[in-house]
């Protein structure tokens, strides 16, 4: 196919940003879908039988296995047959970050992109910006063999990719921005760091945990070998997997405990997976010996329930839906709000390891109520009518049985 053209020298306009990026994935061959039907349709054209069967198996080991695990998934999805298909899931994310890293990028001269995978964006930044100098690292040899092959019929020279491991092998250079997207911080399956109780979002401060975190998910050393080849005064841009509460907290202490400071408040970032609405991020500008003073913020997201009024709630003719329902932290504060509740039952769980459950069923001003809460930020209230009570004694018991 015809290799795209690289946009001059100047910061280009997001317009002109966005037209390169749709012309970039073209190249790549990456397709844009709305609709699982149609997606899967295409997913069904492309792969053989061997494809999708392998791709589930390794898919599996990497969700429950190690780094290996996870290195050899990304070898088998970097496969020329494959990863124009699997990467198309991942169009609109593209979309959200590629614009972002690419302002970043404008008043950096040497960039690196941690974890770069097959360097789609990393050669995307490469093109908008010839006269900067751009190293991609990833730990799936087969993903960089991929993004050097691709740079090379790009006619990028401004551009070089090395297979290192950055959890367990240093990294080379001095770079005064470091980028990294799903990268620092993989570990989907890890819930983070728990609230002190099941009746607050605050994490305590005891470095046993955070550093037990940071070893568990990789992170610690990944940070270390990122920041030993920052500048001074290098800027770091990170997008990770760390929406939870639960996860951001210690994310942010582990950047912090680093020496890296915010220059802006995190942008949280929301996009789509097909048709899967994705709530990722929040985005982190940060910088060493910033002359900010932003402050981290280790309390939940404002959500968008609207505002609670006891006195508000009224008797309604509709028996099949609750008075009121709130499965969002603002959850916590209606229940501090029930005037004079009456506890009927409750029971609280918690493990060797500190976590807690807590659920209790109750009344007030002559309605019923269940509240769930645990030390994961996890909050749930549904009031009723005196008339529906027997349906959250059912839910109640339900939860019970749950966390038993």
């Amino acid at each position: 196919s015809r290799r795209p053209e690289a946009i001059g020298h100047m910061l280009p306009s997001s317009d002109e940003i966005r037209a390169a990026l749709f012309e970039h994935l073209a190249w790549w061959g990456l397709r844009k879908f709305t609709t699982d039907h149609d997606y899967f349709a295409w997913q069904q054209e492309q792969f053989s039988p061997d494809d999708l069967k392998q791709l589930a198996s390794c898919a599996e080991r990497k969700r429950v296995g190690d780094r290996r695990d996870e290195i050899a998934f990304y070898d088998v999805a970097a496969r020329p047959t494959i990863f124009p298909v699997l990467y198309s899931q991942r169009y609109d994310y593209y979309e959200a970050i590629a614009p972002w890293m690419a302002v970043q990028c404008g008043a950096a001269k040497q960039i690196l992109d941690f974890g770069c995978g097959l360097g789609i964006l990393t050669s995307f930044c490469a093109r908008l910006f010839p006269e900067k100098s751009f190293v991609g690292v990833d730990r799936s040899p087969a993903s960089i063999a991929v993004a050097q092959k691709q740079a090379d019929r790009l006619g990028i020279r401004n551009l070089r990719f090395d297979c290192v491991d950055g959890e367990v092998q240093r990294l080379s250079g001095c770079y005064d921005l470091a980028v990294a997207t799903h990268a620092l911080f993989q570990a989907e399956q890890d819930p983070g760091l728990p609230s002190r109780s099941w009746r607050t979002f605050e994490r305590g401060n005891d470095p046993t945990l955070q550093a037990a975190f940071e070893q568990r998910t990789g992170l610690g050393r990944r940070l270390d070998n990122l920041v030993d080849v920052l500048s001074s005064e290098g800027h770091v841009m990170v997008c990770e997997k760390s929406r939870q509460l639960a996860r951001r907290v210690p994310f942010q202490r582990a950047l912090a405990a680093r020496g890296l400071q915010l220059i802006e408040p995190p942008i949280p970032v929301q996009y789509h997976t097909v048709e899967e609405l994705v709530e990722d991020g929040p985005c982190y500008r940060l910088q060493r010996r910033s002359q900010e003073t932003v402050i981290w913020d280790e309390s939940p997201e404002p959500d968008e329930c609207r505002p609670f009024a006891p006195e508000a709630i009224a008797i309604s003719s509709d028996a099949e839906h609750p008075l009121y329902e709130n499965h969002r932290p603002s959850a916590q504060t209606a229940w501090e709000q029930l005037m004079g509740r009456d506890v009927l039952a409750e029971t609280t769980r918690e493990e060797t390891d500190g976590r807690q459950v807590h659920v209790e069923r109750g009344r007030f001003l002559g309605f019923q109520y269940l509240y769930c809460a645990n030390t994961f930020d996890q909050r749930q209230l549904v009031i009723v009518q005196q008339a529906q009570a027997g349906i959250l004694e059912t839910y109640y018991q339900d939860i019970l049985r749950e966390i038993a």
